[in-house]
């Protein structure tokens, strides 16, 4: 007996055979993931490049005494401003003092001798004058007349070391006025006062560290670049540091927390050795710091701005790497990427490459998901990548 099938059941069977073919365009689809992309285009490149630096005043002082004391009073506070010739610090003087007066009276009685020296000149002057008188009427002897004269070469010989007593006195005198002055620490310039660490009764001497004064009305930014950024900068060589440092754009500082600087600064220098050690030359540049925020010890990075001219340019996390080789992929017919080996400049900001090869004007590449979800082969659904997605993406 022969089974008819159902009418009935056709339908169902149809639509059976017709569902799992629907399905498998919709995996399909489902499977070509939406990804970023973004065209190559020829722009100006500016990249930016960050040092790490430590600021220093443009001068900074170590403040010590002169002479040894116990401090009296500490006229300042620390990070307080002060100016040139403002009192910072003052050491007991009564001892000073007392040094003064002392060599003011040695002075005062080398006087009198001189005087009653000079007196006892004049005498003895005198004395011979007379006695060379008399010898020629023949009155006096010889011997008689050569005694006045050794008497007034002696009251002479006198005068002259009382003269040289009171040079001494005098010169001891205006030690001991120095040293008085010395009790009263004044500011060698205008500055910001560092860390305290005596107090008044502390016992100082000369090398005692008071406090250090930071002149920061400029502020010393100093970090190293490397061979390859020396290179870059004098242009492989063909132009001098000096020339070099005169071409460059101001500067960026970037502080501790991120924030930009507002004010911009200057390279002033680069040192012209390589540190064998390091393999980087010392760089200083200038702030200026009119607000007064900017102290000693803060650190931050120098932003370089290096300008490279009309360039292609990619963000570093469209990227990958194997072996020391860069890819990139790159878009294709039917929305199928393929990776490609790409070349980059050796300078960079660390955000973006600069291509020098691999890549030409008008390529796709995937931003997104790049060494992460893209695989060679794979068919994407390509969407724009908006400035918002394309930071997304660097972040990655």
């Amino acid at each position: 007996m022969i089974k008819r099938v159902s009418s009935v059941l056709l339908p169902a069977i149809a639509v059976a055979v017709v569902l799992p073919s629907c399905k498998g365009k919709q995996d399909q689809q489902m499977s070509a993931p939406e990804l970023a992309v973004m065209t190559v285009t020829e722009e100006t490149t500016t990249l930016e490049s960050g040092l790490p630096t430590t600021l220093e005043g443009e001068n900074d002082v170590e403040i010590r005494p002169q002479v040894q004391g116990f401090l009296t009073k500490v006229c300042v506070e620390e990070g307080q401003k002060v100016s040139k010739g403002q009192t910072l610090f003052i050491i007991d003087q009564v001892q000073l003092q007392a040094a003064v007066d002392a060599a003011q009276a040695s002075v005062e009685a080398a006087k009198s001798q001189v005087a009653v020296a000079q007196a006892n000149v004049n005498t003895a002057k005198t004395n011979m004058n007379n006695n060379k008188l008399l010898l020629d009427k023949n009155i006096i002897s010889q011997p008689a007349y050569q005694t006045s004269v050794d008497a007034y070469n002696a009251a002479v010989a006198q005068l002259n070391a009382t003269k040289s007593q009171i040079s001494q006195a005098q010169a001891n005198l205006t030690s001991a006025r120095k040293n008085l002055s010395f009790s009263t620490v004044t500011a060698p310039e205008s500055g910001v006062v560092g860390s305290i660490d005596y107090r008044e009764g502390s016992l100082v001497t000369p090398q005692s560290l008071l406090t250090v004064l930071s002149n920061n009305s400029e502020m010393r930014a100093t970090f190293a670049l490397n061979e390859k950024e020396v290179l870059a900068l004098t242009d492989n060589g063909k132009r001098s540091l000096q020339e070099a440092i005169k071409a460059l754009p101001p500067v960026t500082l970037e502080l501790a927390t991120g924030e930009r600087y507002e004010y911009p600064g200057k390279i002033i220098s680069i040192s012209g050795v390589i540190d064998s050690s390091t393999g980087s030359a010392t760089a200083k540049a200038l702030f200026p710091n009119p607000k007064g925020m900017l102290h000693s010890g803060n650190t931050g990075k120098v932003i370089i701005p290096m300008v490279q001219g009309s360039n292609l340019q990619i963000p570093q996390s469209a990227t990958f790497e194997i072996q020391d080789m860069k890819f990139a992929y790159v878009l294709g017919d039917s929305s199928k990427v393929h990776s490609v080996p790409i070349q980059v400049a050796d300078i960079n900001d660390g955000k973006n490459y600069i291509i020098t090869g691999g890549l030409k004007e008008g390529d796709v590449i995937v931003v997104e998901g790049v060494g992460i979800s893209v695989r060679d082969g794979m068919v994407i659904t390509p969407k724009t990548a908006t400035a918002s997605g394309e930071a997304a993406a660097q972040s990655k």
